[in-house]
């Protein structure tokens, strides 16, 4: 137990409870080793049969990284490293890779914000995962915003939602809601955030194995409360295929530019918030990601965000966005003309031989 994880076993289930309310449960390198550490003695543990991970806040599951640490650990050198934050990174990555393949059901009850970080911890691929929404989820893989890319596994699970919805979702990086993210894949299930109480109660009470059925089985009900099928990702669907199909970003803006729709007009005016050169990192990180297992995908993004403190472009976004809070980054460069085919290549140059990658060991 850190001051901002409380873990406890009850009846077989491990539960986590992310308790930094203050700054939305931002993980922090402190929380990525105690999940870490909990996560690997739960695995080895044959008593415990799941795991489920929540929030003490009703305002967010996990808002992502603690970017502030982010700017501050930046700055330290001129090439935008230092030792923590290099430790930061290779650490939560290797936390997802670790959840992703969780050998027990990993159960996220993901009420309230779940950006970035947050969706790296709550993104289990291992079969029996259960990803909970309520309808104060607000969810998102916002990084283009601040000058960073969808990491923390973006790479892996955006290119495997419908159509182009991962390619609209990273490079745009949208905020939606439960019914969108079950529509996405992004999420399993909807529970009403006046029955957490209950489901809480449920977990606790629950003996034996069985706990991921026993919820599904409680959230039955409630699942005709939301209407996926006619969500705003549901809606919008052949908009966004036919626009983010394209590729190349600036291919997507002009397409994008010559539909007078309300939605098509929304995205132009939310693109020139984003960075450039980081929309169009973004479309070939999600390239390559769609063709490659978690691991790889983890090792590649590890790498890209190595650049990217080294072209200093997220701290110029942190600076807008947390420390001056003036909203007006100076991109660089400044225009999507400008950004060209050889700078984004120079993101996926590896930092490291092979034999020297900090997640070498991953499988």
């Amino acid at each position: 137990m850190t001051d901002y994880i409380r873990s406890e076993i009850v009846h077989h289930t491990g539960i986590l409870t992310l308790d930094r309310p203050k700054a939305l449960n931002s993980l922090s390198l402190q929380m990525i080793r105690e999940l870490t550490r909990t996560l690997l003695s739960w695995r080895a543990d044959a008593a415990i049969d799941a795991v489920v991970i929540r929030s003490s806040s009703e305002k967010a599951f996990c808002a992502g990284g603690d970017i502030r640490f982010f700017y501050d650990a930046g700055q330290a050198t001129p090439a935008g490293g230092s030792a923590l934050l290099e430790d930061f990174f290779s650490e939560e990555y290797a936390l997802n890779h670790l959840i992703h393949h969780f050998p027990k059901p990993y159960i996220a009850l993901m009420d309230g914000v779940v950006m970035g970080g947050g969706m790296g911890i709550s993104q289990s691929g291992n079969g029996t995962q259960l990803r909970i929404v309520t309808e104060r989820t607000k969810m998102a893989m916002p990084e283009v915003n601040i000058g960073l890319f969808p990491d923390v596994g973006g790479s892996y699970f955006l290119p495997r939602t419908p159509g182009q919805i991962g390619n609209y979702l990273g490079i745009i990086g949208d905020t939606i809601g439960a019914a969108d993210a079950i529509h996405a894949g992004l999420a399993d299930i909807y529970i009403p955030s006046a029955q957490i109480s209950a489901l809480n109660a449920l977990i606790a009470d629950h003996v034996g194995n069985g706990l991921r059925q026993a919820i599904l089985n409680f959230a039955a009900a409630f699942q005709t409360e939301i209407d996926v099928a006619n969500c705003a990702l549901a809606k919008n669907r052949a908009a966004i295929d036919r626009h983010f199909a394209h590729a190349s970003v600036p291919a997507i803006i002009a397409s994008l530019s010559a539909d007078s729709a309300p939605f098509a007009q929304k995205i132009l005016a939310a693109q020139h918030k984003r960075s450039p050169l980081m929309m169009c990192v973004t479309l070939e990180l999600l390239k390559r990601g769609s063709t490659l297992q978690v691991a790889d995908c983890l090792r590649l993004e590890r790498g890209v965000v190595r650049r990217c403190f080294e072209q200093r472009e997220i701290l110029e976004g942190v600076r807008a966005l947390v420390i001056d809070k003036d909203n007006a980054p100076q991109w660089n460069p400044a225009q999507l003309a400008d950004v060209s085919d050889e700078l984004v290549a120079s993101f996926f140059a590896p930092p490291w031989p092979a034999h020297a990658h900090p997640l070498r060991d991953l499988n």
